[in-house]
């Protein structure tokens, strides 16, 4: 079977074979270019959104294996509960290896918090093993920060909300004038693309725009860790 290709590379292609269709080669450059940062873009939150998940996911695996626990039940069968409590099935073999065999590096890939909450977990049945101490006791520790940390995670997504709206909006900024420039008649699309002096224009714009997105999202990425 072939390899797939990565995401912004399958994105800047396919956005610089429609630009080449309609748009001379300079522009097809560009799109290709923007669409493989926005592809980019998009499979970050895409990942992000789906570490948040299992993060959530194995919170709740996390309380049943407590409560299952404090009920008196054995490990074996607290554990099996836990994993059926994950509604992600990689999340759920995750946490099983991390209470099973204690030590085990987090699956290849894993987001770096959620890796850490499995190196705490595996940490954590370790000391009761070691110490006696209860497993309940400490798992229920875990959880909780686990939830503490989701909580923070929220409060600073909804604060930043604003910036990263703000930042949205004066991106499309440049899209506006193009169309208000058409609007007028002033036909602005064809000075960019058939004049020397609207194509360094153009490749400047599209320079400033890239720089000003990536450097608004690294401030608010900054502030969401």
């Amino acid at each position: 079977m072939p390899a797939r290709l990565p995401l912004p590379v399958t994105g800047g292609v396919a956005a610089a074979a429609v630009a080449a269709l309609i748009s001379t080669p300079l522009v097809a450059g560009l799109s290709g270019l923007v669409g493989a940062v926005a592809a980019r873009s998009w499979d970050a939150r895409r990942r992000a959104r789906r570490a948040e998940e299992q993060l959530r996911t194995l919170t709740e695996g996390l309380g049943a294996l407590g409560a299952e626990l404090r009920s008196g039940r054995s490990f074996d069968a607290a554990t099996d509960a836990a994993v059926a409590a994950c509604a992600d099935e990689e999340c759920g073999a995750a946490l099983a290896g991390a209470l099973r065999a204690p030590g085990v590096p987090a699956p290849t890939g894993a987001d770096r918090e959620l890796a850490d909450a499995f190196d705490r977990i595996s940490a954590a049945v370790t000391l009761s093993a070691r110490t006696g101490c209860s497993l309940a006791a400490v798992v229920a520790a875990v959880e909780d920060d686990l939830r503490a940390r989701q909580r923070m995670g929220q409060e600073l997504r909804t604060a930043t909300a604003g910036p990263r709206a703000s930042a949205a909006l004066l991106a499309a900024l440049p899209a506006l004038g193009l169309a208000m420039g058409n609007g007028v008649g002033a036909d602005p699309w064809r000075v960019l693309t058939t004049t020397g002096t609207g194509q360094l224009l153009l490749v400047i714009g599209v320079a400033l725009e890239l720089t000003g997105l990536t450097w608004s999202g690294r401030l608010v990425r900054r502030v969401l860790r």
